[in-house]
């Protein structure tokens, strides 16, 4: 229980911090529409909120309004003694969603050391059968076919580095070619170096694209296709990428980024940042331990 506050503490500092500087900012740079308004300050600020939220994902709890109505009312009185209804509060979180989007763009993400995986992932709106009759991300959502099968939602499509860090990211509907957020777009901006993927990458244009930009795709090869020369300290790597699907798998079971059960589209992005928040402060991410033993020849062990 202990970690956990020192954690809550921590979140919490980190955040107010941001809001300090951005809030008041984004005020200042805010048009108005020439009518005065009273601006009331509410029982509970930006940053408690943005707290709340990112905690979820650090209890282990799989609904929200569980969470709030038994542990954050019950339990934390102490360290919010501002707390308002569950309705109300709903309401405050689609409030944070620009400045929790900007906090995990800026605060929240690793830094690339040359080592890099992407992948991505569905996001399932609901089950595929019931596509029809879904309301909540209509004109979103849309039907895709992934690894194990058809689904109805989006995808996430991100990149991490060897230290299990998230490096960037993008959401696409579901039907988005995992090949096509790499190219026009600004999810390599920071990227350099290696980046290893699957066999949904490949590409001679993509890689001769990315190769221009300083970026070597390295991927595995087809049973169609001729064998190809590459690094031993390469394949070694290649052999590694199941670190990002840990990554995944703790995003997942761990963080919740997906579940079918939001009532709005504010409610899911805020729901999926939140995630990706929370799992930048697990205390021990997926990792590979990279240590070069011999430089000359770019070998890892």
């Amino acid at each position: 229980m202990n970690d956990l506050k020192d954690k809550l503490i921590e979140i919490f500092c980190n955040v107010d911090d941001f809001n300090d500087v951005f809030i008041n900012e984004l005020r200042t740079h805010q048009i108005g529409d020439g009518s005065r308004k009273r601006i009331k300050p509410c029982s509970l600020n930006e940053s408690e909120v943005m707290t709340i939220v990112i905690y979820f994902h650090l209890m282990r709890y799989r609904d929200f309004k569980h969470y709030y109505l038994f542990h954050v009312c019950e339990h934390m009185h102490g360290d919010f003694p501002g707390l308002v209804s569950y309705n109300r509060f709903v309401e405050l979180m689609q409030k944070v969603l620009l400045p929790m989007a900007v906090f995990l763009k800026t605060r929240c993400l690793g830094n690339c050391t040359g080592i890099s995986y992407v992948d991505s992932s569905h996001i399932k709106a609901c089950h595929i059968k019931r596509a029809h009759s879904h309301k909540v991300l209509k004109g979103l959502a849309t039907k895709g076919q992934c690894s194990i099968g058809w689904f109805f939602g989006l995808k996430l499509h991100f990149v991490i580095n060897d230290k299990g860090e998230i490096l960037d990211f993008m959401l696409t509907p579901g039907n988005v070619d995992d090949r096509q957020p790499l190219l026009g777009t600004n999810l390599l901006a920071r990227i350099y170096g290696k980046l290893f993927g699957d066999k949904g990458y490949i590409s001679q244009s993509l890689f001769e694209k990315l190769f221009i930009d300083g970026i070597h795709l390295i991927t595995k090869l087809r049973k169609n296709m001729k064998n190809s020369l590459m690094l031993l300290s390469d394949k070694i790597l290649l052999r590694k990428r199941a670190l990002i699907e840990s990554v995944l798998d703790e995003l997942k079971n761990i963080c919740q980024i997906e579940h079918t059960r939001h009532r709005s589209q504010e409610g899911f992005i805020i729901n999926l940042l939140s995630g990706l928040i929370a799992y930048s402060y697990l205390p021990k991410k997926p990792s590979l331990n990279l240590e070069i033993i011999d430089q000359s020849k770019g070998l890892y062990f």
